[in-house]
C-alpha cells in the first residue's frame, strides 16, 4: 500500500462530491430572504453563527434540539484608536465593547429569547482574540468580582450552564498563568461557580460526550461533537484515547494548544480547530503542524471554519486535500488576513477538486491598498483585490443553517453594520457530502 496514497473512503469521497455538490435541493423551512431579517431556525435545525465584532472569533450554535453553545467570545480591544491600516473596523461600531455587541446578537436569534441562557460557552484558547483582551479601563462586573471583557462580559449577561476549556482546573500548561487576563478569568470563574451554578470543565481529546444534546437527545441519534485535540494532544481514531503530537520535555505555544472539534449532523460535517498551526516554516520542527495530525481523524468536511483567522501558517495543503471543505469561513481582523499563499491553498483544485465558496468577516480591500501593497508588493496586491472580487462575501456575520437531518444546508451573510441587520445575500443550497464508512 502506498502510504501517500488516501485511505479508499476518501478517494471515493472525492469522486462523489463534484457531483453531489452540483445537485439541485429543495428549499428548506426558515429560508432567508435578501433584505429581511434573518428568520429564526427551526426545531431540527443547526445553525452556526459566526459573528462579526472585528475584533476577534465569536460562534454562536444552534443545535437541533435548542440546545446553545457559544465558542469563544474575542475582543482585541485597544487604548486610544484602532490602527485603520492593521484593524478592521468595530461592528456594528464602537458604542458597546465586543462582548456587548456578542451579548446582542445572541439574545437577538436566541431559540428561547432574550432571556436564554447559554448551555455551553467553551474557549479555543487563551488568546485576547479569542477570550477578551483585559485593559486597565476594563469596566467592573456588578459583583465586582473581575471586569469585563469578552468572555466576562458575556457571562456576566448571559447566563452560562457549561463552560469548557483547555486546562481547568490548574492553569499551569505549558506554563503557570499568572498575567493579568488569565487572574481575571479565573475570578469570573470562581463567582460564577459560587453564585450561578456555573459548572467548568476540561475538554478532552478523544471524548465525545462533553458537548451534547440537552434538551431531546433521543430525537437525534446522528448528532456529535467529537473532541479532537486539545494540549496538542491529538485523538487517535480509536475509543476516545489521545496522544500528545510533541515530544516528551517539547511544550507547544498557546496556538497549538488550541481546542479542535468535529460536529457530525447526518451526512453535514464541520471543523473548527482555533488558532493551531500547520503550514511551517523550513526550519520549524515537524510536530508543530497540528493540522496534519488533526486532518486524518477528522476526515472530509462540508464548513471548516479556518484555523487563525487566514494568517499564514493555517490551511496547510495536507490538511485540506483531506478536509476537502465545500465552504471555508475566515474569521478575519487584521489587514495580514488571509495573504495571498493563504488564499492561493484554498482555492486551488490542484489540492482537492472542485467548488468551494470562501466566506470572510471582513475586508481591508481595496480602501487599505497602499499598506497591502507594502505587505506583499504591487504584484500580490493586485492579484488579490481580483480574487476578492469573486469569493462568495468579504463582510459580515457568516450563518451556517443546516436543514432537519442534515443533509443539506445554506449559508447565509447578515450585514453586521446595524444590531439588527437583514440578511445581505443567500448561498447554496448545498447538498451535505457526508462520508463514506461514518
Amino acid at each position: 500500500m502506498n502510504p501517500l496514497r488516501p485511505p479508499l473512503r476518501f478517494r471515493l469521497w472525492s469522486a462523489a462530491f463534484v457531483v453531489g455538490a452540483l445537485l439541485p435541493l429543495r428549499a428548506t423551512a426558515a429560508e432567508p430572504a435578501v433584505g429581511q431579517p434573518l428568520p429564526r431556525g427551526e426545531r431540527g435545525m443547526l445553525d452556526i453563527h459566526t459573528i462579526n465584532t472585528g475584533t476577534g472569533d465569536a460562534a454562536f450554535f444552534i443545535l437541533p434540539d435548542g440546545t446553545t453553545l457559544l465558542l469563544d467570545a474575542g475582543a482585541v480591544n485597544r487604548t486610544g484608536e484602532r490602527d485603520p491600516n492593521y484593524d478592521a473596523p468595530q461592528r456594528p461600531d464602537r458604542s458597546q465593547r465586543p462582548g456587548q455587541a456578542i451579548v446582542a446578537y445572541i439574545r437577538r436569534v436566541h431559540p428561547e429569547g432574550a432571556a436564554g441562557a447559554l448551555d455551553y460557552a467553551a474557549l479555543t484558547h487563551f488568546h485576547g482574540d479569542h477570550m477578551g483582551t483585559l485593559l486597565p479601563d476594563s469596566p467592573a462586573s456588578k459583583s465586582g468580582a473581575y471586569q469585563l471583557t469578552g468572555i466576562t462580559d458575556v457571562g456576566d449577561a448571559i447566563r452560562i450552564r457549561t463552560l469548557l476549556d483547555r486546562d481547568w482546573p490548574d492553569y499551569n500548561y505549558p506554563a503557570p498563568s499568572g498575567g493579568a487576563m488569565m487572574l481575571n478569568y479565573r475570578a469570573f470563574l470562581k463567582w460564577q461557580a459560587y453564585h450561578q451554578g456555573l459548572q467548568v470543565a476540561r475538554f478532552e481529546a478523544g471524548r465525545a460526550d462533553q458537548i451534547v444534546l440537552r434538551k431531546s437527545p433521543r430525537e437525534f441519534p446522528q448528532f456529535e461533537v467529537r473532541n479532537i485535540a486539545a494540549n496538542a494532544r491529538v485523538w487517535t481514531g480509536t475509543g476516545t484515547t489521545a496522544r500528545s503530537r510533541y515530544p516528551a520535555g517539547v511544550l507547544p505555544n498557546e496556538n497549538n494548544c488550541s481546542l479542535a472539534f468535529r460536529l457530525t449532523y447526518g451526512a453535514f460535517a464541520y471543523f473548527n480547530g482555533g488558532d493551531m498551526a500547520g503550514h511551517l516554516t523550513p526550519t520549524a520542527a515537524a510536530w508543530t503542524d497540528l493540522e496534519s495530525a488533526v486532518a486524518w481523524v477528522t476526515g472530509p468536511v462540508d464548513v471548516h471554519d479556518l484555523n487563525h483567522h487566514g494568517t499564514p501558517d493555517g490551511a496547510n495543503t495536507f490538511f485540506l486535500s483531506v478536509l476537502q471543505p465545500r465552504v471555508h469561513i475566515l474569521s478575519t481582523y487584521a489587514s495580514s488576513q488571509p495573504g495571498p499563499d493563504l488564499l492561493r491553498r484554498l482555492l486551488s483544485e490542484k489540492i482537492y477538486p472542485g467548488p468551494r465558496d470562501v466566506f470572510m468577516t471582513n475586508t481591508h480591500w481595496p480602501g487599505r491598498r497602499e499598506h497591502m501593497v507594502k505587505l506583499y508588493g504591487e504584484k500580490e496586491a493586485a492579484w488579490l483585490v481580483e480574487q476578492f472580487g469573486k469569493i462568495a462575501s468579504t463582510q459580515g456575520h457568516v450563518v451556517v443553517r443546516v436543514a432537519p437531518g442534515g443533509s443539506s444546508y445554506r449559508v447565509t451573510v447578515v450585514d453586521d453594520r446595524k444590531p439588527d441587520g437583514a440578511v445581505q445575500s443567500v448561498h447554496g443550497p448545498y447538498q451535505a457530502r457526508g462520508a463514506v464508512g461514518r
